[in-house]
């Protein structure tokens, strides 16, 4: 009996090893093979931000978007896009194209949030879709 203690005790903390060493090693999420969610410009975006900022939040935090603006600048050195002055990217990797600023861009990446004090929407992980 006391064996059979044992040997149920090693399973459970062996299956536990496994799933915490799932959980703390994810896989990294692939966003630009990822199927957007939502397909919006920037001023929708800041619409749904001003109307309700937490369902704004929920709809879409974390998730993959496609968005649609004017680039207003874009840093190569850093690869950080701005968009409509409000969005700000980072792209994943370095453009194939050329961007120039008042060039209409739609891009897909990763949105993070709002930033209050500075006033503008964060993305990362962006790839250019056209």
């Amino acid at each position: 009996m006391k064996r059979n203690k044992w040997i149920l005790i090693l399973v459970i903390l062996a299956l536990a090893g496994v799933f915490g060493y799932n959980y703390i090693y994810k896989s990294h999420r692939d966003i630009s093979s990822e199927k957007a969610s939502f397909s919006i410009t920037v001023g929708t975006l800041a619409n749904d931000f001003k109307t309700d900022e937490n369902k704004a939040n929920e709809k879409y935090l974390d998730k993959t978007i496609d968005v649609n603006g004017t680039v207003t600048s874009f840093d190569s050195a850093s690869n950080l896009i701005v968009i409509d002055e409000v969005l700000s990217a980072t792209l994943l990797e370095k453009p194939n194209q050329e961007i120039v600023k008042d060039q209409n861009i739609t891009i897909k990446g990763r949105f993070i949030g709002y930033d209050e004090l500075l006033e503008e929407f964060k993305m990362d992980q962006v790839s250019i879709i056209k």
